[in-house]
């Protein structure tokens, strides 16, 4: 409170507390609000939300970094620049610059004023998904594009939903599904992974899904080493091509308790078995574990499967889970000719049925309590 009774700016009954919830969102983003709890035992923890999702940002910055040079090594390559390391990592961080600007004005400015008409503290899940948006889309895709499925996401995945914490779907998933079924042209094919540098012409460089999925191990191998996948010397979406950058982040997240081992792990297992399964019955040339650096896959199994707001909550579900979403990814990319990724389609899948699988491994945990107890 002000003078007297007189109420603060920003206090309800102030001039301007029509914008508290953004004051406030601004007021405590480095550092702890010194606002306590009157009454009742509560756990005390320096671990909350904010903490968790710039835990979860910290963690991609490897990967962004090495993508930004990525961006600029595959520009050089395909057209036989011969720039330097630090002329390709100015190049992409230049290209990607602008998609991290539009992604956190669109999606923090509609988190703001939902928080404002719900008379609400804005939440800062939106730290962790405005990072990704721009991790998991071509370095081309437009602007007002990206903009669109940013806004499209945040509405009516978030925000019609309840806000962080209450949506079904991962955000930056549904974002990159929008632009995927709404604008294909952009999203899929071969000429979308490289970005032309000014005043030259476009070319096509396709990612080692596509070259396997239509020559097989033969064409890939001779034109990408395991090795080259391994390390992320390829063509692809910005954040998902180094295996060393996502496990560096990987670990962070499970050193801190972040994000759960368990659905990395069964994820992965999911993947490999599937993978097994098609090589040995003839689906595919390729070994299991190729599955594992190409596309999307790891990306996903370390960052996007493990939302822990969309994820199985239960540890029992957490296996099942994970296991699924690595399977049907394979299972998609083997078996179905009009989409060579899997990873997106599958999470989103589970994400659906990750209640369910809560809900059958209670149930049956219940049951066998009760049964014990009427033996």
């Amino acid at each position: 409170m002000a003078d007297g009774n007189k109420p603060a700016l920003f206090d309800k009954g102030g001039k301007l507390y029509w914008l508290h919830s953004s004051v406030d969102a601004f007021d405590t983003f480095l550092r702890v609000p010194g606002t306590v709890t009157t009454r009742g035992a509560h756990v005390r923890d320096g671990i909350d939300l904010k903490r968790v999702m710039i835990m979860v940002v910290i963690a991609l910055v490897p990967a962004a970094l090495f993508g930004m040079y990525n961006v600029g090594l595959q520009t050089s390559l395909t057209y036989g620049l011969g720039w330097g390391f630090w002329k390709m990592f100015w190049f992409g961080l230049l290209k990607m610059l602008p998609l991290f600007v539009v992604s956190y004005a669109v999606g923090l400015a509609i988190e703001f004023a939902s928080s404002q008409i719900r008379e609400e503290e804005v939440n800062e899940g939106y730290l962790v998904t405005g990072f990704l948006i721009p991790l998991i889309v071509p370095v081309d895709v437009p602007l007002w594009m990206l903009a669109l499925a940013t806004a499209f996401s945040v509405i009516f995945v978030k925000e019609v939903f309840g806000g962080t914490g209450m949506n079904i779907w991962n955000p930056a998933l549904v974002a990159r599904a929008f632009l995927f079924f709404s604008y294909p042209s952009s999203m899929s094919g071969s000429s979308v992974w490289v970005h032309a540098p000014k005043g030259v012409d476009a070319v096509s460089a396709a990612t080692p899904l596509a070259i396997a999925h239509d020559g097989g191990i033969s064409a890939l191998s001779s034109q990408y080493s395991f090795m080259d996948m391994f390390w992320g010397f390829i063509p692809g979406s910005t954040g998902e091509t180094s295996v060393v950058a996502i496990l560096l982040g990987g670990i962070l997240l499970v050193w801190t308790g972040v994000a759960s081992w368990k659905i990395m792990v069964s994820s992965i297992a999911g993947g490999l078995l599937i993978g097994w399964l098609g090589y040995i019955g003839g689906a595919t040339e390729l070994p299991c574990y190729y599955q594992l650096v190409m596309g999307g896959f790891l990306f996903g199994s370390v960052f996007m499967a493990t939302d822990p707001v969309t994820a199985a909550q239960t540890e029992t579900g957490k296996w099942i889970y994970g296991f699924l979403v690595g399977a049907l990814a394979v299972v998609v990319r083997l078996w179905n000719p009009g989409y060579m990724e899997g990873m997106m389609l599958a999470i989103l899948l589970m994400n659906t049925f990750a209640p369910l699988i809560d809900h059958c491994v209670v149930s049956a945990k219940m049951n066998r309590r009760y049964k014990v107890k009427t033996a």
